[in-house]
């Protein structure tokens, strides 16, 4: 869209590469928007992180051993989600929406008041309430 709007448009523009989501299509299936823990680490002063790993209940009630593990990197002084991150079945789906609400800036308060879809291995990412740990100056705490 930007060389259409650039070349064709004659309004020159540039691409944003902030919080590009990001996908590796293996088994199990990685997604990810936003920075890391350890690159998160540097920047901020203190972190929240959210973290859990499940069997998803589809897979509980196949009888398949399949896991998941998601994570939420949060700015502890804004609360601002700046990272998340996703090991399993459909995770790059679910980073290309997380993608636009950490473009929105929402904040994990926001994650907390957002309704639960049931059943459904994303409504993991609105119920994780508590830090599973936190990052204070780099040092996990």
């Amino acid at each position: 869209m930007c060389f259409i709007e650039t070349v064709y448009r004659d309004n020159p523009t540039k691409p944003d590469h902030d919080l590009i989501p990001t996908a590796v299509f293996s088994q199990p299936e990685i997604g990810t928007v936003g920075i890391s823990e350890e690159e998160a680490a540097k920047h901020y002063a203190e972190l929240e992180v959210y973290r859990a790993e499940f069997r998803p209940m589809k897979a509980t009630l196949s009888g398949r051993s399949e896991r998941m593990i998601m994570k939420l990197i949060v700015d502890a002084a804004s609360r601002k989600v700046i990272g998340a991150h996703i090991l399993g079945h459909e995770a790059g789906e679910m980073a290309q929406l997380i993608g636009v609400s950490l473009k929105a800036g929402v904040t994990k308060d926001d994650f907390d008041r957002t309704m639960a879809l049931h059943p459904s291995a994303a409504e993991e990412l609105v119920t994780m309430y508590n830090p599973s740990y936190r990052i204070v100056k780099g040092e996990r705490v």
